[in-house]
């Protein structure tokens, strides 16, 4: 920001003051440091990171803000959970998150917040496709029948990557184990991406991921794209069966994310931050850059995204139980 800048914001600020009779409105809180920060409790690299890089100047715009994007993955994502939780609940702070936060409940012993009591769901933004990836060198597999073979063949003595414990990589490699009858060993990361470098390294042997946090590996042939896991194949990646189509009938598991805030904004707050979400995901090149890398956008309401944060804890916890996974 430059003197100019600042001055006009200062000038803004103190109208605001003066208008409320002295007060500081929430509203004018919201802007008032001119920036607002987006936590994630996700590594850089991950598809929840992609999403929100790219959406970021779309945002910054429609809050009248500089936006700040700013990674902390630790604990598989509860540190940065945790970060926003004590946040001020005045629309400075908010994150971008995926449907891990719905499952940690379920997989994790204790968390150091109440999920979803401790925050403010604003928006469902949308869902992003998942993807089994192997290591060429390691997988001799080249589709999803050949791959579920060759796990069968020798059970146990693969392993698989993910960002974390009970994270949902962690959940869906899990889910296609079960629904092909055979198992591997998970080795859990910091993050998504550790958990890439080590996939192209051949330290893992495959792993499943967001497609927009590996379609350029897929595409330059550093990693095999085994099969989606989504119900149809993706736009973004049609050369790419689903392994629905290749032997797990009916098998999908989705990959979501949404915009949440910390416990207490404001009605005003929460209008500001849904309103500007639904503008920078209509902006032409965020619509774009979304469907390059396969993601499907459906934006709910605030009333909605707190039903569905409700309901996902249920139904994630089922398949946990479903796959045997004990908490950590």
């Amino acid at each position: 920001m430059n003197r100019r800048q600042f001055t006009q914001t200062a000038l803004t600020s103190l109208a605001s003051f003066a208008a409320v009779g002295g007060a500081i409105s929430p509203l004018a809180a919201f802007a008032q440091s001119g920036t607002v920060k987006f936590v994630l409790p996700n590594a850089t690299g991950s598809g929840v990171d992609a999403i929100t890089r790219a959406a970021a100047p779309a945002l910054g715009r429609a809050l009248g803000a500089n936006v700040v994007v700013e990674n902390q993955p630790g604990a598989g994502g509860v540190l940065g959970l945790q970060t926003l939780a004590k946040s001020a609940p005045d629309g400075s702070t908010l994150s971008v998150v995926s449907n891990n936060v719905v499952i940690f409940p379920s997989v994790l012993k204790s968390l150091p917040f109440d999920m979803p009591g401790d925050f403010t769901p604003i928006a469902v933004v949308g869902s992003t496709p998942m993807v089994l990836v192997a290591n060429p060198s390691k997988v001799a597999a080249s589709n999803g029948r050949e791959f579920i073979a060759l796990l069968k063949g020798k059970p146990g003595q693969y392993n698989f990557g993910s960002g974390g414990n009970g994270t949902i990589l962690h959940l869906a490699g899990e889910l296609v184990m079960e629904a092909a009858g055979t198992s591997a060993k998970h080795i859990p990361y910091k993050g998504v991406g550790p958990m890439v470098t080590d996939l192209l390294g051949g330290q893992i042997d495959f792993a499943v991921a967001a497609l927009p946090s590996v379609q350029q590996h897929i595409r330059s042939g550093a990693v095999k794209a085994i099969g989606t896991l989504t119900p149809q194949r993706v736009a973004a990646a049609p050369e790419v069966a689903t392994f629905a189509e290749q032997g797990l009938n009916n098998f999908s598991v989705e990959a979501w994310f949404a915009v949440i805030g910390p416990k207490g904004m404001s009605a005003a707050n929460v209008k500001k931050a849904h309103d500007a979400v639904v503008a920078a995901f209509a902006d032409p090149a965020v619509r774009e850059t979304m469907a390059k890398q396969g993601n499907t956008i459906a934006i709910s309401t605030p009333e909605q995204a707190q039903a569905a944060f409700r309901a996902e804890l249920a139904k994630y916890a089922a398949l946990v139980k479903k796959v045997g996974l004990e908490p950590q």
